[in-house]
Order: C-alpha cells, then structure tokens, then sequence
C-alpha cells in the first residue's frame, strides 16, 4: 500500500508455455543466457508451473535444458537433457495422460477447445476450466466451484458448458427433428 492506495505488485511472466493444444499448457520453459547455470530458473520455473497447473517445468541457458517432471511420484523428478533431447509434445501429452489416468473416451472431452470469444482466460479462469471438465470427462457429476468476487465465474461457466456442450459424449439423446444441443450435465 501507498497511503491509502492500494498498488500491485509486479506481473509475473513466463518466458515460455508450451501447448498440446490451445487450451492444454503442458509445459513452461524458464531462459537464461548463457552466463548461468543450465537449471539457474528452475525455481521460477517450478513457481510458475505450480501456479499455472502445468505439470512439466524446464530450465534452460540455451546449451541445455534442466527438467523437473511433476507427473513422478518416485525416482528422479529432475534431470538433465541436451538441447536434440527436448520431448516432442505428443510425448509430454502421452506422459500427462498416463499420470491423470486420461482413458481414450475421457480424451476426446478433455482436448475438446472452447469458444474464448474475444476475450482469453485469466490463467486461474483456465486453470478452473480445465480441471472442471477433466473432472465432468471422468464422470464426476457434482462439481462445486468457489472463487472470489469479481472473478469470472460466469465466463468460466460459460465456457465448460460450451465445452461440454459441444462434445458429442455429453450430449442428451435427442430425436432426428431436434435441432437445439444441450449439455447432460449442468456445472
């Protein structure tokens, strides 16, 4: 505070998020040049990685890359790989998978996009969403959602419903004359 001001504090950024798809971040990637040590950001980036519900965190002085895999629960969760090592995205989809125990049917729901409008998610409006519908893919049906004021719980209604609804699996039975789609499942 400044007087009776109330400022904030610096925004946070990510040097780079790596996506599966557009709405899917898997990884984030913490750079320094070369005057550093190849892991020098990894506690930034694992800050950044915790905040952002991204499982895969790496740290790089561009000869290298540090990485820290959330999805271990035993064993090494840091190792060094060389620049040729990077994981494609579609094996960091596969190892996401395997540790959110994503079944095919649940896949097809959780990669569905949703319609952002002109407006983009705050990171914790998608961090909301995700996991919504992640929950609603493995058949949670009861599903509460708390955040404060001011937040944007009705966009991130909005957007799980458009999710959901546009998914063929969550669709209710409807005869060949009805044109209008709802969603089974209300959030």
């Amino acid at each position: 505070m400044r007087g009776k001001r109330v400022a904030r504090g610096a925004r946070d950024r990510a040097d780079y998020i790596l996506f599966y798809k557009k709405h899917l971040p898997l990884a984030i990637i913490e750079a320094k040049d070369n005057n550093h040590e190849i892991g020098a950001g990894m506690q930034q980036a694992l800050r950044y990685s915790e905040m952002l519900d991204i499982p895969f965190a790496y740290s790089s002085n561009g000869d290298g890359f540090v990485e820290h895999d959330r999805t271990r629960t035993e064993g090494t969760l840091e190792r060094e790989i060389g620049i040729n090592e990077f994981p494609s995205p579609q094996e960091l989809w596969e190892r996401y998978k395997a540790w959110k125990r994503i079944q095919p049917e649940q896949e097809q729901i959780i990669t569905q996009p949703y319609f952002i409008g002109d407006k983009p998610p705050r990171y914790y409006q998608q961090v909301a969403i995700n996991r919504t519908v992640e929950a609603i893919a493995k058949g949670q049906n009861r599903i509460l959602l708390v955040t404060a004021s001011g937040t944007g719980k009705t966009y991130v209604a909005s957007q799980i419903m458009w999710r959901l609804m546009i998914n063929l699996k969550k669709r209710r039975d409807l005869s060949p004359n009805q044109r209008t789609r709802r969603p089974e499942n209300r959030v």
